[in-house]
């Protein structure tokens, strides 16, 4: 099954083709809607949301054929495993959400402080930002493992391209607290997560830093899992906007069935471009989902929420 991600994409006509194919090709999916008791769904708001744990634990894929596999951050024990079918498709999801953000990739600088992200290997993340590098066509682009004065030197020596630097919160923070930079140029984005190597602080508290270190009172975020092949950016306020091929509810955290269009509690994800995988995902993120499609991260479940929500882990 093929999807063309578009603006105009029918988003309900869409997801429900999408269950249909998934609930007959993913042996894992097909399994747990069976315990559920569910294999025909009339509407979006019945398709049942997988546990997004299942991904350490099972291989989740539509079919045995996948060119790639990407690997979520080891900070938590087991790593999560994405089996890439159409790596194409990861790439078109990117490349367009990027585009409706930020405009066109060619000409912007692209810069990236991900250090534990490519120790480790496998990241989706990389994998994003090393095309985004590639496609800039700026020999100032690339990443920055721990050099954190070329990387200055370089910010302060472009004077007349767009910056865009993508960086794992902690490597920000020790970037600007030994070399403080101000460019009216660049543009910030945080991918989130100490990664075991800070203290763990407030989203307030990491952006009030970081405004303070980059002299801007605008630091921007990335919102995206290994799990998911789209994701959502904010450009103000921690709020994150979503594409037309990703939608994000809310679910009670006492009953993971109980699944809203907005209010706040745990956020679940229908990524339409994670066709050959599962599309329908529910994370271990809690949120406040608004009427416009845009979202809110307030926190994480702690292991004993995650435990009550995943009560048919066992059965699959």
């Amino acid at each position: 099954m093929t999807i063309d991600l578009k603006s105009s994409i029918n988003f309900n006509v869409e997801a429900l083709k999408i269950f249909n194919y998934q609930y007959n090709n993913n042996k894992v999916y097909n399994k747990y809607c069976n315990l559920l008791k569910i294999s025909n769904v009339s509407k979006v708001q019945e398709i049942p949301f997988l546990p997004i744990q299942f991904f350490k634990s099972h291989k989740i894929i539509c079919s045995d054929n996948y060119s790639h596999i990407f690997k979520s951050s080891g900070t938590e024990g087991i790593r999560s495993k994405h089996y890439i079918s159409d790596i194409n498709l990861y790439i078109k999801s990117f490349v367009e959400t990027f585009k409706i953000q930020y405009g066109e990739i060619k000409g912007t600088v692209f810069l990236g402080l991900l250090p534990s992200y490519l120790e480790q290997g496998n990241s989706s993340l990389v994998f994003m930002v090393n095309h985004l590098i590639n496609s800039s066509e700026q020999k100032e682009s690339g990443f920055y493992l721990n050099d954190y004065k070329k990387l200055f030197d370089l910010i302060n020596n472009i004077k007349d391209k767009k910056i865009i630097l993508f960086g794992v919160s902690y490597a920000l923070l020790d970037f600007v607290e030994k070399y403080p930079v101000k460019s009216k140029n660049l543009i910030i984005i945080e991918t989130g997560g100490m990664k075991g190597r800070r203290k763990e602080i407030t989203k307030e508290e990491l952006y009030s830093k970081l405004e303070k270190g980059f002299h801007t009172d605008l630091i921007h975020s990335e919102y995206g899992m290994t799990e998911l092949l789209s994701q959502a950016y904010s450009k103000n306020n921690g709020v994150f906007k979503t594409t037309n091929w990703l939608k994000v509810f809310n679910r009670n955290i006492n009953n993971p069935f109980d699944v809203n269009s907005k209010g706040k509690g745990v956020l679940n994800f229908i990524d339409l471009a994670n066709i050959n995988s599962c599309s329908f995902i529910a994370t271990d993120d809690i949120g406040e989902v608004f009427s416009n499609d845009s979202f809110k991260v307030l926190g994480r479940l702690n292991e004993s929420d995650i435990r009550g929500c995943s009560l048919m882990f066992n059965q699959l």
